[in-house]
């Protein structure tokens, strides 16, 4: 998949992806059988944004720039 999507379909996702667990909080205990699923579709997730030059470490600042603290340096 090397596609760009267009941007309402892209702020769309970029919402999505705030909702998504963490990898780091994606754990057997947690998921069940699913975890390695669920690991997947987050690792789709965030090769989509790559793909469209999203970082997907800065998302949730931009959905939610309210909610976000300040940088410090």
């Amino acid at each position: 998949m090397s596609e760009k999507i267009n941007q309402s379909s892209l702020n769309a996702l970029k919402i999505a992806f705030t909702y998504m667990p963490r990898p780091i909080e994606v754990t057997k205990y947690e998921y069940g059988d699913s975890y390695q699923k669920v690991l997947d579709h987050i690792q789709t997730v965030r090769e989509v944004l790559l793909i469209n030059d999203v970082d997907p470490d800065e998302v949730y600042g931009e959905i939610n720039p309210e909610n976000t603290p300040n940088s410090t340096y």
